[in-house]
């Protein structure tokens, strides 16, 4: 089991940048692919983006193409999630997730799940 203490959101103006970061329990985080996701008020929860076990493979949803970088260190048991060019759809919090069995890009409710942490960007 694994558990994960997502940081770094907050209040942001339009255009700004937010480096969220999520660190893990246990010292198998190496095994797990990573992913964050997000939920806006009112919405169901979205992809945002994921990463293999070794950091050499990411996927982005459409919307956060360009904008947003998924990275992790694996000796620091971290993912991180650096958002940039960030705009007022970009509120929601944003959740990350560890999966041993796939790269996790799809919110079915398999892996481990963090608390969440509120990224808000005002207009």
């Amino acid at each position: 089991q694994v558990q994960l203490v997502e940081s770094g959101g907050g209040l942001v103006q339009t255009g700004g940048s937010l480096r969220l970061s999520c660190a893990a329990s246990g010292r198998t985080f190496s095994t797990y692919a990573m992913g964050w996701f997000r939920q806006a008020p009112g919405k169901e929860r979205e992809f945002v983006a994921a990463i293999n076990r070794s950091g050499g493979t990411k996927y982005y949803a459409d919307s956060v193409k360009g904008r947003f970088t998924i990275s992790r260190d694996n000796a620091k048991s971290t993912v991180y999630l650096q958002m940039n060019s960030l705009k007022p759809e970009d509120t929601a919090v944003y959740y990350c997730v560890a999966d041993g069995m796939k790269i996790p890009r799809v919110a079915d409710g398999g892996g481990y799940w963090g608390q969440g942490t509120h990224v808000t960007v005002s207009s």
